[in-house]
């Protein structure tokens, strides 16, 4: 089964994605992570995505979708996958779309996690990540918004879209999930 979780940054994406992926047995594969990875082990891409990760803003879809199509390629992804954070915008998707497309695969089902704003906001100043000041946070919020809320229309046109309350114990939003991809 290949799978998108979307939602804004603190919906609990990162969460619900490792636990979907270990009950379903796939990889969940997070951009954010990779990026995170990369700037950490300080690889080209690394560098290329800091200054847009420090101000809030979305990498270029020419570096996410070069490093997605390598990822997917993987032998971990061969049945199925839970992509977390991408795609992150419809040309994002187009790409995502076309790139299956040509190794003969498809998107499942696309989820998408419903979380208040006020509980966004706290929930990821409180992390304590670098990424996670609230000036940083209240623009990837508006970045979310401007950019990667269109998806939701755009998977729902599709028939695959399924909105999840995210609000909750993690176990209550995780049986949510679960039983949407009934």
């Amino acid at each position: 089964m290949n799978l998108i979780l979307l939602g804004p940054p603190g919906s609990g994406k990162g969460t619900q994605g490792k636990r979907l992926g270990e009950f379903l047995k796939i990889p969940q594969i997070s951009t954010g992570d990779i990026l995170r990875q990369a700037l950490e082990n300080k690889t080209a891409l690394g560098l290329k995505a800091k200054g847009y990760m420090e101000r809030g803003a979305l990498v270029p879809d020419e570096v996410i979708i070069g490093v997605m199509e390598e990822r997917l390629g993987q032998a971990d992804c061969s049945g199925g996958y839970l992509l977390d954070g991408f795609p992150r915008t419809v040309a994002q998707a187009e790409a995502l779309e076309a790139m299956l497309t040509r190794s003969d695969c498809k998107i499942d089902r696309v989820l998408s996690l419903v979380v208040s704003q006020q509980e966004l906001i706290q929930r990821m100043v409180g992390r304590g990540r670098a990424d996670d000041k609230e000036e940083v946070v209240q623009q990837r919020l508006k970045v979310y918004e401007d950019q990667t809320a269109p998806l939701v229309d755009y998977y729902l046109k599709k028939g695959l879209l399924k909105v999840v309350e995210g609000m909750g114990p993690v176990e209550e939003i995780t049986s949510r999930l679960l039983k949407s991809l009934r």
